[in-house]
């Protein structure tokens, strides 16, 4: 695979990092701070309601921000962050949690396959070696991630070492081919792209990252993992059912453009003009 160059210039890709934020005040400077900022063209933040500091300490840092009016929950704030990037003519999107779980110094490996044109989605996985336990996850989140992903892999066809990581990389094509905003505000948000990202057929990968777990680390309980889980397996058999055309359901088979407000569709095709693309 060919590297990047560290000179930004010769990247034509507009890079964009998308934070989607709650109460990240304490670790979100440190997570800003790893960003290779020579690969990134902007950074943006979501934050939704946060009860502590976050928006000040990114506003500190120079760093895009928009705050939901009320909280919308996981997925509905990575909806908010990739629609402001589509706006704002991002090529490539990276979402990175700000709770400084994830190394942030890997965003040129995580966006280099797409750059040269290899993939279109990139995972980054904490189970290529020995980063998750290493990092401290705790075991029953080890192993039900280990159960989830061999499932879904049995779903979707393929050998995913993990499909539960919150850090990703998307092309601009990927994101206006799949109807994101039809999807969970919750956490199963993440699952519900995948399976889109599967049923359009798109070139993905994964790239080995180390993880931290500690305490201002974002995390969810024992009891929501267990709705988590739930979910996941409600929305493989979801997938299963429209691939065998037992069910359509619209998040498999529309495109962003099909669902979204005509406002923020001329939103998003006047960056493409900008720069001369086609529409999506």
């Amino acid at each position: 695979m060919k590297s990047l160059s560290r000179n930004k210039k010769k990247i034509k890709e507009k890079v964009m990092v998308i934070m989607p934020a709650y109460n990240a005040a304490k670790t979100l400077e440190k997570t800003y701070k790893d960003l290779p900022k020579d690969y990134i063209d902007e950074v943006i933040l979501v934050d939704d309601v946060s009860k502590d500091e976050t928006v000040e300490v990114a506003k500190k840092l120079g760093i895009k921000v928009l705050v939901h009016i009320q909280n919308r929950g996981y997925g509905g704030n990575q909806k908010t962050c990739y629609i402001e990037a589509l706006k704002d003519g991002a090529d490539v999107i990276v979402m990175l949690h700000p709770d400084y779980q994830y190394d942030a110094r890997l965003v040129p490996e995580m966006i280099s396959p797409i750059i040269n044109g290899h993939a279109d989605f990139v995972l980054g996985s904490r189970m290529l070696g020995e980063g998750a336990l290493k990092g401290g996850m705790p075991l029953y989140k080890y192993i039900a991630n280990k159960l989830l992903t061999f499932f879904e892999n049995l779903c979707f066809g393929k050998h995913y070492s993990e499909l539960h990581t919150g850090f990703r990389a998307y092309s601009r094509k990927a994101l206006l081919d799949i109807p994101f905003t039809l999807n969970s505000d919750d956490f199963v948000f993440d699952t519900e792209v995948l399976a889109q990202i599967e049923t359009r057929k798109f070139p993905t990968t994964e790239i080995p990252v180390p993880t931290r777990y500690f305490k201002e680390a974002s995390s969810i309980n024992l009891a929501r993992s267990t709705v988590y889980g739930l979910q996941t397996l409600s929305i493989m058999f979801q997938f299963l059912f429209n691939k065998w055309g037992i069910k359509k359901y619209p998040k498999f088979n529309k495109k962003l453009f099909d669902v979204i407000s005509p406002f923020y569709v001329k939103e998003i095709q006047k960056s493409e003009r900008k720069k001369g693309r086609k529409n999506g």
